[in-house]
């Protein structure tokens, strides 16, 4: 079920991902993937709330995630209300408020992410990667320009059933400093009918090819169908 996200499976690193679509049915889909590289990035899992309206970053060995920088580390990746928000980091505690004031998603993400900027962690000056999903649907990223300046862009989303987007942090070459993602989102298909083959299949794609390492961290998939019923899905690689 990889091949569903061809273009994923082609990046040796590609940092956070998220994916905005819809399924074969016309449901609803958000799916977000955490790959890392040193051993704070790695010490992390993804857990849903007991309201299940958050899906949240969590340790999975304090002392080690400590080595790293907790505030870009520990984060909602998801939280569902009125509309679905993504991102991969604290920003997304910012996006889902804006679900009740009704805009539309670019508008909504273009007031919610104003305050915010790329991540402080040179060399790389991480992408801030975000989404929502409210009627319509849009992605944003905030990254950081040649000259040291906010580069922001938005862009709306087409709603086909089977089909999606993909941005992620990096543009998935494994060198210092990691390449920020450029270009349009890219297109993927969504396949899957369930939060579970789709959190699996997702995972799947950033399986490393023969002989490299493995990243992986994390995936989860939300969907939520036309009645407006929410279904989750993670797959964690350290519990």
């Amino acid at each position: 079920m990889a091949k569903n996200f061809g273009a994923l499976t082609r990046m040796e690193y590609p940092g956070r991902v998220i994916v905005i679509g819809t399924d074969p049915g016309g449901a609803d889909v958000v799916l977000y993937a955490i790959t890392g590289r040193s051993p704070s990035s790695q010490a992390r899992k993804l857990l849903i709330s007991d309201d299940r309206k958050h899906i949240t970053v969590t340790p999975t060995d304090e002392k080690t995630l400590k080595s790293g920088n907790p505030d870009l580390l520990i984060y909602h990746s998801i939280i569902i209300d009125r509309g679905i928000a993504v991102s991969n980091g604290k920003q997304t505690a910012d996006i889902a408020p804006q679900f009740k004031a009704g805009a539309a998603p670019v508008a909504l993400l273009s007031r919610a992410l104003s305050g915010w900027s790329f991540e402080p962690d040179e060399p790389n000056f991480t992408p801030r990667i975000s989404g929502c999903v409210f009627n319509e649907a849009a992605f944003s990223i905030i990254k950081r320009d040649e000259n040291s300046s906010i580069l922001r862009s938005y862009y709306e989303l087409p709603r086909v059933p089977g089909k999606g987007k993909l941005i992620a942090t990096y543009t998935g070459a494994n060198v210092d400093p990691l390449p920020s993602f450029t270009g349009e989102p890219l297109d993927v298909d969504i396949l899957s009918n369930t939060a579970e083959n789709a959190a699996s299949a997702l995972y799947d794609a950033l399986a490393p090819a023969s002989g490299k390492t493995d990243y992986r961290v994390a995936a989860v998939a939300v969907h939520r169908s036309r009645d407006g019923i929410i279904s989750i899905s993670i797959k964690n690689r350290h519990e």
